[in-house]
């Protein structure tokens, strides 16, 4: 099994997206990313820690790629806008990609810069 982890607005929006994938063996969802230790809901919301609201996504790459799920990722959200998905606007909702190894990283990029040239949005992709 192996680990993907994503932001794109509410974790339980983005949780319950990657659920439905074929593949995808458990999810569960947290913070990542900021400077503050093991942070409570009330400490990311104060938007002092600088963490993001992320679902990690164990999935088994037999079944689905990393790849797949970048799409996934990209489809649920609007990768556009800065620290907001819908109603919900903070830093803590800002589109992320946590790596968990080189090759997802390199994948990811490539997938982002794909996605930026495609035209499928008239603004960048934050």
């Amino acid at each position: 099994m192996e680990k993907a982890t994503f932001g794109g607005g509410c974790f339980w929006g983005v949780e319950a997206a990657f659920r439905k994938v074929k593949g995808v063996v458990s999810t569960s969802v947290g913070y990542m990313g900021g400077h503050f230790p093991n942070p409570c809901y009330l400490d990311v919301l104060s938007r002092i820690t600088g963490h993001a609201e992320v679902a990690q996504v164990e999935y088994d790459p037999e079944k689905v790629s990393y790849e797949q799920l970048l799409d996934v990722f990209w489809s649920i959200h609007d990768p556009t806008t800065l620290n907001r998905q819908g109603p919900d606007r903070g830093e803590q909702y800002r589109s992320v990609i946590f790596f968990h190894n080189q090759e997802q990283e390199v994948l990811a990029r490539q997938s982002k810069q794909k996605l930026q040239v495609s035209g499928k949005f008239d603004k960048d992709i934050v």
